[in-house]
């Protein structure tokens, strides 16, 4: 069994700019975003009201090149990098999609997941729709253009479409005339506007604003909808408050990249901390501190500078390796770590070791990497995790195994520390997630972890 990692949600851009390139700034937003989601990626264009678009599995530099971005222009953009949490990684699921009905045209990208999808496509079923993918976003998109047949607006059709959606969802949409972003009630997955000029820019993180050089702004607010048409803003704040903000936990502890700050807190920061804590909570008496790339750098330097351990460069990673590689043979299987990292000897070699990683899901992967530190001979590995140990699912869009396939599910500490083969084994507190937010402008959902849920699931899940 592969341990694969935790899959990175998927991510949003959008921007408006009358001097029009506007699918060249996508390109690079989506290359800031890449680490969100390699299956698949797309960008949708607006040119004088007529929306054009180009999509197709693999990654950004894979899918676009200078010929098809300087035939895509634009005066409005949305693009979208995709790791597939609801539906099959299929190109027909690549978003955006691109709907074209009676009153038009109209393109999205969706950042997260439905808990009430079943519900949804039955009574979209029901009414006559025929659908082309198994992506919940394809039901969002057929809401907004049947309320819109009956609206004045766009986005009045996009307003009534939120009461039809139950869990996270971070949108953006183009009509032939309007941008439009919006962030599902509970604020499950970041979205934050930026400006460059006459330009107004969305995405899923700060990352991608700093990519095309605009300035950050502000992040949306839960259930807001900011309406964007010929450079003027709109926000529409019908579901702004009416439910508690609960950001998911786990982009500042991996989804997010270190350099983003979301909803005020810098996730460099939140992984720092928790490395901290992790040296408060459980010392190990170690001679190096090591982090298992990329997330698990951050909190091994927290805990190095806590503890007072050295930190030292335990791994060097191959950059070349994506989330999938060909593994021809089981014996490639078995080595799939050894392709994608490589122990640096003189840093573990007669040494105990402290060896930080941002998660563990089922163990496999923990279990190789301990055995190979032990290979190029480190006396001791003592493994810390700066996330929680994973105990129950995700409904909303993190891909979180079924429980039967978590490490941690029905074993103890000592049961798991025995099984990936380490000398001790401790993982961040769920109750002390709420420390390493401290500058967070909001709550959080740490469901994965405890099991409670800011949405009753009950109702929507057997």
């Amino acid at each position: 069994m592969t341990d694969k990692r935790i899959g990175e949600e998927c991510g949003i851009f959008a921007i408006y700019d009358p001097d029009g390139d506007c699918a060249r700034s996508a390109y690079y937003g989506l290359y800031a975003l890449q680490h969100r989601g390699q299956e698949s990626c797309g960008i949708a264009v607006n040119n004088n009201r007529d929306i054009t678009y180009y999509k197709d599995m693999g990654l950004v530099n894979e899918v676009f090149d200078k010929e098809t971005i300087d035939k895509l222009g634009g005066k409005m953009a949305i693009a979208h990098v995709r790791y597939s949490t609801t539906g099959e990684s299929l190109r027909e699921n690549a978003q955006p999609l691109v709907l074209r009905y009676v009153k038009g045209n109209i393109a999205i990208a969706h950042n997260g997941n439905l808990i009430n999808k079943p519900e949804l496509e039955k009574y979209l079923s029901r009414e006559g729709a025929i659908f082309q993918t198994t992506s919940d976003t394809e039901m969002i998109a057929y809401t907004i253009a049947r309320h819109r047949l009956r609206c004045a607006s766009v986005e009045e059709a996009v307003e009534k479409t939120i009461k039809h959606l139950v869990g996270a969802f971070s949108l953006v949409v183009m009509s032939p005339q309007k941008l439009i972003a919006c962030r599902d009630p509970w604020g499950f997955r970041p979205l934050c506007m930026g400006r460059k000029g006459k330009a107004i820019v969305f995405a899923s993180e700060t990352c991608a604003l700093d990519t095309i050089g605009a300035e950050y702004e502000r992040d949306l607010k839960p259930g807001e909808i900011i309406v964007v048409k010929d450079g003027e803003l709109q926000s529409i704040d019908t579901f702004v408050g009416t439910k508690p903000h609960t950001q998911c936990i786990f982009e500042y502890l991996y989804f997010a990249r270190p350099d983003s700050i979301i909803d005020g807190q810098a996730t460099y920061d939140s992984r720092f901390l928790a490395g901290k804590i992790l040296a408060q909570e459980f010392p190990a008496d170690a001679d190096v501190v090591i982090g298992v790339p990329d997330s698990g750098i951050c909190a091994a330097m927290g805990y190095a500078e806590e503890s007072g351990i050295p930190y030292g460069l335990g791994f060097v990673k191959n950059k070349y390796i994506g989330r999938s590689f060909i593994q021809p043979t089981q014996a490639m299987r078995e080595n799939a770590v050894r392709i994608k990292l490589n122990v640096l000897k003189g840093t573990v070699e007669g040494k105990r070791v402290v060896m930080v990683d941002d998660s563990i899901v089922r163990g496999t992967t923990s279990k190789r990497i301990v055995s190979l530190l032990r290979k190029f001979g480190a006396k001791e590995v003592h493994v810390r995790s700066s996330a929680p140990p994973f105990r129950h699912p995700c409904y909303f869009g993190t891909d979180v195994p079924s429980e039967d396939q978590l490490l941690a599910t029905n074993r103890t500490i000592e049961q798991m520390r025995d099984m990936i083969g380490a000398d001790s084994l401790a993982f961040l507190p769920v109750e002390r997630l709420k420390d390493i937010i401290p500058d967070a402008s909001c709550g959080y959902c740490d469901g994965c972890f405890s099991g409670k849920y800011p949405v009753d699931t009950a109702k929507y899940v057997n």
